[in-house]
């Protein structure tokens, strides 16, 4: 069994087939599905033809089921968040950025910070914990 990955606000269930699935909403208000690797590291982005995603671009992240805005403003404006609970009922928080092209996602419990990707010191601060802006 996989790792569930589940919206904060509805706790609707995210990741169809190999995938999870998000909307999204890039600057010039265009919107479409987005769905990216459950593998933490993996950057890959699937979207449709016409939803073309620009290096450096901010989007907006969106469950698609309850359309909540799914950035993390409690630790920064440019990470989006979601739950996850692991095969053994272990829960966390995965945030990754917002910003099309930069690679960096932390993964959150209640006693550890784990940082990951060629970004991922950008809102890392000295200490190695997330900052809270």
């Amino acid at each position: 069994m996989k790792a569930n990955y589940i919206c904060p606000d509805c706790k609707g269930q995210l990741l169809v087939a190999d995938k999870i699935c998000f909307a999204a909403r890039k600057p010039n208000k265009d919107a479409g599905l987005i769905f990216l690797s459950p593998e933490i590291g993996d950057y890959s982005v699937i979207s449709h033809q016409d939803f073309r995603l620009e290096e450096g671009e901010k989007l907006e992240i969106f469950c698609p089921i309850c359309h909540a805005n799914l950035v993390a403003d409690d630790v920064n404006k440019n990470l989006a968040a979601v739950q996850v609970v692991d095969n053994g009922g272990n829960e966390s928080k995965i945030l990754f950025s917002e910003i099309v092209g930069q690679r960096c996602t932390y993964k959150i419990t209640e006693s550890n910070i784990e940082a990951y990707g060629d970004d991922l010191e950008e809102y890392t601060n000295f200490f190695g914990e997330v900052p809270k802006y």
